[in-house]
């Protein structure tokens, strides 16, 4: 059988579950894992069992790419999580959906986490009034993340908004006035995580 090159994650493709890595196209029949039930590469039906340390660190990748972070990133987030008061998974799941690129992301202003990303880096939103260009920002309660007020910019935002058609997280509200602009209402819990993630064998993984 011919080794798939189609543009989907391969963790999605392991898992067997959507990560939304490749925007609206996961939502259509186009996506990779509705035109292939199985694993990648050559020989996906012969693997072995999956070890357990295999199964956390599974998970931890999982969680790596869906936020689009690297492994440095990632230890930071754990240990800020380990030092901060209430559940170690829960804080950082917590942690995770306040980055800039995910909220913006989830307002429905980007497609992907990677195009949020790059609306950021190119300088299409505003925080508060003032510029942000860094993706890792931390958001919190009562900020207002807009849009310029220029037309590259607005015709972005509004064509990924036109196509958007997922739901809006409680922790967020979203104007599509003249200018879209979102508000942070509260900080997000590790409820408002859209895929399942088992943050306990990420814990016992790092913990190690």
């Amino acid at each position: 059988m011919a080794r798939y090159t189609g543009p989907v994650c391969r963790l999605c493709r392991r898992d067997g579950m959507k990560l939304f890595l490749k925007g609206l196209r996961c939502d259509t029949s186009k996506c990779g894992i509705e035109r292939r039930e199985a694993p990648p590469g050559q020989h996906q039906y012969r693997r072995g069992k999956q070890t357990d340390y295999g199964l956390h660190l599974r998970e931890k990748q999982k969680v790596k790419h869906y936020y689009g972070v690297l492994e440095r990133q990632f230890r930071r987030y754990f240990q800020k999580a380990e030092h901060t008061k209430g559940n170690t998974g829960d804080v950082l799941m917590a942690l995770l959906e306040r980055r800039l690129d995910n909220v913006i992301h989830r307002m429905g202003f980007g497609q992907s986490r990677s195009a949020a990303r790059q609306l950021i880096n190119h300088g299409h939103v505003t925080i508060n009034g003032k510029r942000c260009d860094v993706a890792s920002y931390q958001v919190n309660v009562g900020d207002v993340i807009r849009v310029k007020n220029r037309a590259k910019s607005l015709d972005r935002v509004r064509a990924a908004l036109a196509e958007n058609g997922r739901d809006v997280p409680d922790f967020l509200s979203v104007t599509e006035s003249d200018i879209p602009e979102g508000v942070v209402s509260r900080l997000p819990q590790a409820e408002d995580v859209s895929i399942p993630i088992q943050a306990q064998l990420i814990i016992e993984l790092c913990s190690r």
